[in-house]
């Protein structure tokens, strides 16, 4: 198992303090971001990462080369951010070598990532991926999926005012090479994952619904809520 842990953006609205720290390395609790993503997918079976870096990709680096797993650790830069779908294109050998985990290295999640990657060894057949899904308090802010009773996505309503549930995409993927060549199909035009290629693969994502933590740190007051979480768990200890 290996991952690629998207960590270019710039965390606009957390300015004043992404100016200077990469929203990937912004702390919870103590520990950087991209620290819980690497320590966790480790622990939980995964060999090697692959990160992008755009904003204040130095910093990200100096961080990186002095981790615990730097030798597990490639670094690929975006001189222009290219998308969640042109990050994955820009990486395609990579996600040929089989099955690879995508996930935002700048949001905050727990789970029980084998019971995750047991489930995409298990899904049903002629599935290309498995999509992470959590319950959404605010599912107008989100990408919610439909599915059917075997788990598979049959709709998707991205931040829609009046969405048919709160089931929400939780951008945490497992990925077959076969999704990296239909995307590679599609041609260098298509950037954008949610937007441009989900839609197109209806009857092939299953998903797998996450029960703990997943928080997007967007925001001054997702940050607080995660650092609370964090601190709350800590102190159950």
């Amino acid at each position: 198992m290996n991952a690629l842990l998207l960590a270019a953006g710039f965390g606009t609205r957390l300015r004043p303090l992404t100016d200077h720290t990469p929203k990937c390395l912004v702390e919870v609790n103590g520990r950087p971001l991209l620290d819980y993503w690497l320590q966790d997918l480790h622990a939980a079976g995964v060999i090697e990462f692959v990160i992008n870096t755009h904003h204040l990709a130095e910093t990200v680096r100096s961080y990186v080369t002095q981790h615990a797993l730097a030798p597990s650790i490639t670094l690929v830069h975006e001189d222009h951010i290219l998308g969640t779908a042109g990050t994955l294109l820009a990486n395609a050998d990579f996600l040929k070598r089989g099955t690879t985990l995508v996930a935002h290295a700048d949001n905050l999640c727990f789970c029980p990532w084998v019971e995750f990657f047991r489930s995409h060894q298990d899904r049903p057949t002629n599935t290309w991926m498995t999509m992470m899904t959590f319950r959404s308090a605010i599912p107008r802010e989100c990408g919610i999926v439909e599915i059917d009773k075997k788990g598979i996505v049959q709709g998707f309503h991205e931040k829609v005012a009046n969405p048919p549930g709160n089931l929400a995409n939780a951008a945490v993927y497992l990925i077959e090479p076969e999704m990296t060549e239909m995307i590679l199909q599609m041609g260098d035009g298509v950037n954008d994952l949610s937007t441009q290629v989900l839609p197109c693969l209806l009857g092939k994502i299953f998903t797998w619904e996450n029960h703990q933590t997943l928080i997007d740190i967007g925001s001054p007051e997702r940050l607080a809520l995660a650092q609370n979480i964090c601190q709350s768990q800590q102190t159950e200890k």
